[in-house]
């Protein structure tokens, strides 16, 4: 590889133009922090949904109640029942929540930003899975005409990935040195919805393995600020070091974590900070490793031995008590629509049913998006079988319905 940066993370460097040519506004969603939007990447026409869908009647057991109900949705939303005339969808079928993928990666591929073509397609992907709602967990994409899309998956963002020059993935970061930490975190709070992503780790050329990007003390500060705009703070961390700082600065969410250490775990635990190990991604460090070896061999050794023990760390996190989240990392290296696998993985680490609700109603509680309840968005994933015999029915869904709508 022609660039050390090139050896390793979630996603493979690229070269390419800057994206965002065009000049940035502001403004703000409900009086929420303020958004800064770019007109890079111009908006796919919606389809015609002026027109409601049909009232609907479902029935068949809800989880993870384990509950034999009818659902009856009207205008999009769950509504009392039951509803006179309302075509009935489906009967004996099991009914979770929508699925949740906690990290992923909408308008971003290995290249950087993509154009909203292609960002749209990354969309309808998710939603084929059954995944219904994204934390965008970094893109240099403005995505934001996606919200205006009803048969889209509600996307939750984090703005663009924050990192310092030539220590992250080219075209996919903001690249500021460490003094202008705090002001990258203001602009990106205004690009997101409520979250701020920093590149925790990456590796450094001259050490030849992992490294922190950011002092403790800097990243306090910025964290803080973060904090006093309404925003959360997560990071992707690799490394043990970079992972035990950022959690002792009070971030919000530690994202892969292999390299997490038990005083860590029991810190995270303490202050219940979330974690989204993106097992499909963890399941790559092999070939990660084979990549940089011949460049940075104390780095491949490192790599490997955090996947060797990948189910042993995680599974520590959360006998702790860590609050644990589903999240697959499309985007960049790894294709979209991977909710499922993301499933089966996590079931190793806790069984089927933590690995559900860790894509399902435990982070729709989490990141503050309503399940199945009277008035809530009709947003759901409906099998022939029950999911928990077997994680691989997941892959499989009968019907998707999103905002009230069969999808």
């Amino acid at each position: 590889m022609s660039d050390p940066g090139d050896v390793h993370g979630s996603h493979p460097q690229a070269h390419g133009p800057s994206v965002h040519p065009h000049e940035p506004y502001v403004h703000s969603h409900d009086g929420g922090v303020p958004h800064l939007h770019h007109h890079g990447h111009a908006a796919v026409p919606a389809p015609d949904l002026r027109e409601p869908g049909p009232d609907l009647h479902i029935s068949g057991v809800l989880l993870p109640e384990e509950e034999s109900v009818d659902l009856w949705v009207s205008g999009g939303r769950f509504v009392e029942g039951p509803l006179a005339g309302a075509t009935t969808l489906a009967r004996d079928v099991w009914i979770l929540p929508g699925l949740v993928d906690a990290h992923c990666h909408i308008g971003l591929d290995h290249h950087g930003a993509v154009d909203a073509e292609h960002a749209e397609q990354q969309a309808l992907t998710e939603r084929t899975a059954g995944t219904l709602l994204i934390r965008d967990a970094g893109s240099p994409a403005d995505t934001h005409w996606m919200d205006e899309r009803e048969d889209l998956p509600r996307v939750i963002r984090a703005g663009r990935h924050i990192a310092r020059p030539k220590r992250y993935i080219r075209n996919y970061a903001q690249e500021v040195e460490p003094e202008d930490l705090v002001a990258a975190v203001e602009e990106q709070a205004g690009r997101g919805d409520g979250w701020v992503k920093l590149v925790g780790d990456w590796i450094d050329r001259d050490k030849g393995d992992l490294a922190p990007l950011w002092s403790p003390a800097v990243a306090a500060e910025a964290i803080a600020r973060a904090h006093r705009l309404g925003a959360r703070v997560t990071a992707h961390c690799f490394d043990e070091q970079s992972a035990a700082e950022l959690v002792e600065a009070g971030i919000d969410g530690v994202e892969h974590g292999p390299g997490l250490t038990d005083d860590v775990i029991e810190l995270m635990a303490e202050n219940q900070v979330a974690l989204v190990p993106t097992m499909v991604n963890l399941e790559t460090f092999p070939e990660i490793a084979a990549a940089g070896e011949a460049k940075f061999p104390s780095y491949a050794a490192h790599m490997r031995d955090m996947h060797a023990r990948r189910f042993e760390t995680i599974g520590r996190a959360r006998e702790a008590g860590v609050p644990i989240y589903a999240g697959t990392d499309a985007g960049g290296a790894l294709p979209h629509g991977l909710i499922g696998t993301e499933i089966e993985l996590l079931a190793k680490v806790g069984g089927i049913a933590f690995a559900l609700g860790a894509a399902s109603w435990r982070a729709r509680e989490w990141l503050e998006v309503p399940a199945i309840e009277v008035g809530a968005s009709a947003d759901l994933v409906l099998y022939d079988a029950d999911p928990r015999t077997d994680p691989g029915i997941i892959r499989h869904p009968r019907a998707v319905v999103l905002r009230g709508r069969v999808r």
